[in-house]
């Protein structure tokens, strides 16, 4: 009886181990990183403008990884604890740095910003990573840089007479805070106006700059008009631009062309030109004389 006792016991007790070992065994998980999640971006470039193209490079931030990347998905091998993540995306453009996620347009030349710097895209959202856990993360990116054309018309004795005007304009953001859309630095931007010689337009006087928007409380062109054989001397256009301006920071990917008419081309010394009125218009077509 005694026997039969002891053997009872140990074929239990053989079964609970086994038991036991079963449940740890048995233990499964989603993925091969039980206590980390792991992500892959897929950037979104369909936001973006007409004749733009897919940049070549784009990064990817989030903590403390940094990677770059040149195909369409970006899968790091990098794990991230759970927490709270910010991730952050943008593409290398020439004439734009990046810190953080702050960009500022390089300076330039008499004390202006570079006045056609490269086409920067940029996307953040926050993440929230969870343990045991692979993520697929889309970054539709957003063009932040647009193109500006500003299209003058002189008019009077002098205006076959213009040789060339050169100008800036003021008011063009230095930085903009992609994380929040603040937009600030203020700077000035040269304006080089070339002559167009073919269509509707010819005669007129156009510049094209590029920027990252517009920032501080106002824009305005100050331009210098030279004449063939200094005849008349060279003279000056000021113009306010702020109104004309307003809600350049929406629809990036959407050109700008503004117009305006010089009233009378000087043809005396001193005179000092201003436009109002500035409308916008289509310039598609038009042909400079570089």
């Amino acid at each position: 009886m005694k026997t039969t006792t002891r053997y009872t016991t140990t074929i239990l007790s053989l079964a609970l181990l086994l038991t036991l070992g079963g449940c740890v065994k048995d233990e499964l998980h989603d993925t091969p990183h039980p206590d980390t999640g792991k992500v892959t971006v897929t950037a979104d470039w369909s936001d973006r403008g007409e004749g733009v193209d897919i940049p070549a490079e784009w990064t990817v931030t989030m903590g403390g990884y940094t990677g770059t990347e040149t195909g369409a998905t970006h899968s790091p091998d990098y794990l991230f604890n759970p927490g709270s993540y910010t991730l952050a995306v943008y593409n290398p453009a020439d004439g734009i740095t990046v810190s953080g996620m702050t960009a500022a347009v390089a300076a330039a030349d008499g004390g202006c910003i570079v006045n056609t710097p490269g086409w920067l895209f940029t996307s953040v959202q926050e993440v929230e990573i969870e343990a045991d856990t692979d993520y697929s993360l889309t970054a539709v990116m957003h063009q932040q840089v647009r193109e500006l054309t500003l299209v003058i018309e002189p008019t009077g004795d002098a205006a076959e007479r213009i040789e060339s005007i050169e100008g800036t304009l003021s008011g063009a953001a230095g930085t903009l805070d992609f994380a929040t859309g603040t937009h600030g630095t203020p700077s000035e931007v040269k304006l080089h106006f070339t002559k167009i010689t073919e269509g509707d337009d010819v005669g007129k006087w156009m510049a094209t700059v590029r920027l990252l928007g517009i920032a501080g409380n106002s824009q305005r062109l100050t331009a210098t008009l030279t004449y063939t054989d200094g005849n008349p001397q060279p003279t000056s256009l000021n113009s306010d631009l702020t109104a004309a301006l307003d809600g350049f920071n929406d629809d990036k990917t959407t050109p700008l062309t503004l117009g305006g008419t010089l009233a009378e081309t000087p043809d005396e010394a001193g005179f000092t030109g201003e436009i109002t009125g500035w409308e916008t218009v289509d310039s598609g077509g038009v042909d400079a004389e570089i």
